[in-house]
């Protein structure tokens, strides 16, 4: 436990002096200090149990920090550049002390075009490769290089939820709500890459259909899985996906086309599921944590999700309704543009990565 707090005092040092930048929030004062700089367009952060970061970049790179000093990984699966396509998430089990195993989402190629991918490796003693690393899941294959998702989460039970998106198949499109087609989707799958959930007229391991394009996902304080999606203009969502369930798009959306126009049939229809909060505008969220509390005990269940359109930090209020869902804080600073992951960091601040400066900053009072 000293260790793995010296290493983040470690890290936490090596932004040098005149680097941190306090800002005001409804808890109080905040100050934000860098952790970890010099990325290019990262996307996901992890820590492991003993305070040693992970974290990807877009281009396919994986790697790991300690006391400020970057390592990277190797034996990474081929990953697709192109777009938005790349390497994406990043998940550390709970078991990691034991099993190792890093799980790892990527867009990949694959006859047609490309697709959502998932696999896991084991971290070697060294942190300098991943071993043995497999693909477990694949989508089917589209072209272009848009609307991936990909978040991976693992559930109370062990299991292992991932969130693609609907490949830019557009309003005409209906990729999203095709049963067989993993576009749109929040896939279940064991720990092993078998289908944990395989519903009547669906495609094996779908859990739940009708999403534009999943960038956060996470567990709630209960263990509820929360997901965030980009709309298009407007109608941004989040949503508590349940099995079985259609969550609409894009028949129902509380946004427009990009050229102006109504998208489906309007904002609600029997059989589809209305979200716990959307934002109109957009804010394009991506990255998604529910906090516990530790260090910011006024803030213990909220919900927090990055902006990569208009540079804050959003905090929603699960006890406070308001008209669009849920109460909104948007937490905002010089720090705060395009903010792509957002995670409780194992010292109970708040994490989070910024894709316009390249840095993992931490947030705490």
């Amino acid at each position: 436990m000293r260790r793995r707090f010296a290493a983040i005092l470690g890290l936490v040092l090596t932004a040098g002096p005149g680097m941190a930048e306090v800002i005001d929030t409804s808890a109080g004062p905040m100050t934000i200090t860098p952790l970890v700089q010099g990325l290019e367009e990262p996307w996901a952060v992890a820590a492991l149990p003993d305070g040693a970061i992970l974290i990807t970049e877009r281009a396919g790179r994986l790697s790991l920090w300690r006391d400020g000093q970057r390592q990277d990984i190797g034996g990474l699966p081929e990953v697709a550049e192109q777009g938005q396509g790349g390497l994406l998430d990043v998940m550390v089990p709970r078991d990691f002390v034991t099993s190792r195993e890093i799980w790892l989402s990527y867009a990949a190629r694959v006859p047609g075009g490309m697709a959502t991918a998932a696999g896991r490796g084991r971290l070697s003693k060294d942190g300098r490769q991943l071993d043995g690393f497999e693909t477990l899941w694949t989508g089917e294959g589209h072209p272009g290089g848009r609307h991936f998702g990909s978040r991976l989460v693992e559930a109370t039970d062990g299991t292992v939820f991932l969130t693609t998106g609907d490949r830019g198949t557009g309003p005409g499109g209906m990729a999203a709500q095709d049963g067989q087609s993993a576009a749109g989707k929040v896939v279940h799958l064991r720990r092993d890459g078998s289908l944990a959930i395989n519903l009547p007229g669906w495609r094996p391991g779908i859990l739940s259909v009708g999403h534009r394009n999943i960038q956060g996902a996470a567990l709630d304080l209960q263990g509820q899985l929360l997901t965030v999606e980009h709309g298009a203009r407007g109608g941004d969502e989040l949503n508590a996906p349940q099995p079985g369930r259609n969550y609409g798009w894009p028949v129902i959306t509380y946004g427009r086309n990009y050229n102006f126009l109504q998208i489906g049939e309007g904002s609600a229809k029997e059989g589809m599921e209305q979200p716990l909060h959307y934002w109109d505008p957009s804010i394009a969220p991506s990255g998604l944590m529910v906090y516990s509390g530790r260090l910011i005990p006024q803030w213990q269940g909220d919900i927090f999700t990055g902006s990569l359109n208009s540079g804050f930090l959003s905090r929603l209020d699960p006890d406070r309704p308001a008209e669009t869902g849920l109460a909104e804080e948007q937490i905002l600073g010089d720090s705060t543009g395009r903010v792509r992951d957002v995670i409780e960091g194992p010292d109970g601040a708040i994490w989070f990565l910024s894709v316009i400066d390249g840095v993992l900053y931490r947030l705490a009072p």
